[in-house]
């Protein structure tokens, strides 16, 4: 059976305390569990730089994109009773999703052709829907989700949806894995199989059967103190660092981005994962519904940009190690995880019955230390 070294452990914090003390980020939580329970659970550096505030356990930090793997169970959670199919195209839910169309991009010139196949539920699921980020290139699509400034928070989740919708796809559905607005728009198709806002539908379904009670869209401000900061300025670029408003209310429910949480809550969801299902002796999802969630769902798709390392598929929410060896971190196969772009990260290794989670806020300093995380718990590893 698997153990962790002590002094491997003691060498993790020992790192991350250097790099606060070197300005590069402003304070972490970080926690490794093995065998389900909790070797490491580590604060170190400021919950706010510049007020000199020490990280308490219970900070609050902007989870963004780990928000994902959270609605994509909850979408699977209505899938076992019924209410949806993978298979259901997107439009039977969004009908402005009905008739969509593909940019090809000639020189200077864009042509719009029909979409060889409609968008479904596993599209959303897997980022196979055609759909894009605007920060994650250029092209014509890219910069009109920019002018349509889909990241306005004022909008509901079906008004997100339409604007969306009205815009061509970058991808014919099911040609690539692009990271993109497909949980968002999964959001949106939750709320209308539901009749339910994503937040009450994550409160009745995840949130409150697990006991996460800081988690939520926004801070209610008598907890505002809690909120993680960023560094006022990035340590490479000396740029202003700007983060989502975690004290606003927003009309947008991201359900691509858009959460709050603690450490000790998403241990939780963590722990009911690395459990397949269930938590504290209930059972809330099956343990095949995880078992499908967390392997692969790619196949031979190609994936745009580098944000699946060699090596690695993608599954129902979360990214998977399918091989040993390629890519550049360690890790063994079958390995899931995902991660916030504020800083957050966790991964689940069920061959090493491990599981893992850092929460930082330094934006662009996030691929560094999530990969500097990895190796730093794996070389812990016995």
């Amino acid at each position: 059976m698997a153990a962790l070294n002590t002094a491997a452990l003691q060498r993790l914090r020992s790192v991350l305390r250097s790099h606060v003390d070197r300005g590069r980020i402003p304070g972490a939580v970080a926690v490794v569990a093995l065998g389900g329970h909790v070797e490491c659970f580590e604060t170190v550096g400021c919950l706010d730089a510049q007020a000199g505030t020490p990280m308490p356990a219970d900070a609050i930090f902007r989870i963004y994109s780990m928000t994902k793997p959270m609605v994509s169970l909850a979408a699977l959670m209505l899938a076992e009773e019924g209410r949806l199919q993978l298979t259901d195209p997107v439009a039977a839910f969004l009908p402005e999703f009905g008739a969509q169309q593909v940019a090809v991009e000639e020189g200077a010139a864009v042509r719009l052709v029909p979409a060889s196949r409609p968008a479904t539920v596993h599209d959303l699921l897997r980022h196979t829907a055609g759909l894009t980020y605007e920060f994650l290139g250029d092209s014509a699509v890219q910069r009109q989700y920019r002018d349509a400034r889909l990241a306005d928070r004022s909008r509901s989740n079906a008004q997100f949806s339409s604007v969306l919708a009205a815009m061509p796809l970058a991808h014919h559905p099911g040609a690539c894995w692009e990271y993109s607005h497909a949980t968002d728009v999964l959001g949106a198709v939750l709320e209308v199989v539901t009749g339910q806002s994503l937040a009450k539908l994550l409160r009745e379904r995840l949130l409150e059967p697990l006991g996460m009670k800081d988690t939520a869209f926004a801070v209610p401000e008598a907890q505002w103190h809690r909120i993680a900061q960023p560094l006022e300025r990035d340590p490479d670029t000396g740029e202003a660092v700007e983060l989502l408003d975690a004290r606003a209310v927003p009309a947008f429910e991201s359900g691509g981005g858009g959460l709050v949480s603690t450490a000790d809550d998403y241990l939780r969801f963590l722990r009911l994962l690395r459990n397949q299902g269930r938590f504290e002796g209930a059972r809330l999802v099956s343990r095949k519904t995880v078992e499908w969630m967390t392997v692969d769902h790619l196949g031979s798709l190609p994936a745009r940009h580098d944000l699946l390392p060699p090596g690695h598929g993608f599954g129902l929410g979360v990214a998977v190690r399918t091989a040993a060896g390629l890519a550049a971190q360690p890790g063994s196969v079958g390995q899931y995880f995902w991660s916030g772009i504020g800083g957050t990260y966790f991964f689940v290794d069920p061959a090493e019955d491990l599981f893992a989670l850092l929460l930082l806020q330094a934006p662009n300093q996030r691929i560094q230390y999530r990969n500097l995380f990895r190796h730093l718990v794996y070389a812990a590893v016995d």
